[in-house]
């Protein structure tokens, strides 16, 4: 099946109909009523009175006669504009979009080159990626955290498993989970460090946390330049210690927007079958 928007709008508390709307834009490109009507299929009485309802419903001027032709008005102008960016908003997309998490959605990244996908790829924490999959922008959503998946009732797939390593900047190994007494740590939001947060939480250390930050890249940096600061990255990124590698084994996730997608379907066959071989080589565990 193949779907097509069509949108209506509530202008100031008026509903505005998306006949309108395709009238408007087929004046504004022809500069003729009549040549619009034709375009249109309708009457040139039919599309004048489709103008002349909604100008007097809305109380605004929006298609004037001049010796050149018909014009849109400012105002006329202003909500037309709005209607082209919801319906860009609405269309679908040639290439397939993936957005997610750090970790994930660069695995998935070289999963679709090593495919011969030609997809859309976007980076960023688990939080701004949800976002973005609840207003159907998004066609695979992957998460580095599996909890979101669970607390929202996601039809996940797991992709594969990874691990959080202790990073800083004289890559020193910590033996003991005192030894991270009082010590200065970065957060990072929408990673899997909850679970080392609750580790050490458990064992009773105390520790800070004195900056968050979305992005893995930008904490490793941080870390790295700075002598006192500590953090937990995902072991598939950096080296470090495996203080916590067992607590903080955790799952990579992909959810499929459209599962009737034979495309996005076949990368997901893909990754469950020769992709495997790839995901061990970038350093990340299979299922």
């Amino acid at each position: 099946m193949k779907f097509k928007p069509k949108l209506s709008l509530v202008i100031t508390d008026k509903i505005v109909s998306f006949r309108f709307f395709e009238a408007l834009d087929t004046i504004a490109r022809t500069r003729s009523q009549r040549e619009a009507a034709k375009v249109l299929g309708i009457s040139h009485a039919v599309l004048n009175r489709r103008i002349r309802e909604t100008e007097d419903n809305l109380n605004i001027k929006i298609v004037i006669t001049t010796a050149k032709g018909s014009e849109i008005t400012d105002d006329g102008l202003k909500i037309l504009k709005q209607y082209h960016y919801l319906m860009k908003r609405l269309s679908t997309h040639d290439k397939p979009v993936i957005c997610g998490g750090y970790i994930s959605a660069g695995l998935l990244e070289v999963l679709t080159v090593e495919f011969g996908l030609d997809a859309l790829v976007y980076q960023t924490d688990d939080e701004s990626a949800l976002y973005l999959y609840d207003r159907g922008m998004v066609d695979i959503l992957t998460l580095d955290d599996p909890v979101k998946a669970f607390m929202r009732d996601l039809d996940f797939i797991p992709l594969a498993r990874d691990h959080l390593v202790l990073v800083s900047s004289s890559d020193e190994i910590i033996q003991d989970l005192s030894e991270l007494e009082g010590k200065n740590f970065l957060e990072i939001s929408g990673s899997a460090q909850r679970l080392a947060w609750n580790t050490l939480d458990n064992n009773e250390i105390n520790y800070k946390i004195v900056k968050l930050l979305k992005s893995p890249y930008e904490a490793l940096k941080m870390v790295k330049n700075s002598d006192n600061l500590y953090t937990f990255i995902n072991n598939s990124l950096t080296s470090g210690c495996d203080l916590l590698k067992d607590d903080t084994n955790h799952l990579l996730t992909l959810v499929l927007f459209d599962q009737e997608n034979e495309e996005l379907n076949d990368l997901i066959e893909f990754i469950r079958g020769r992709g495997r071989k790839i995901i061990k080589e970038l350093g990340f565990k299979n299922i």
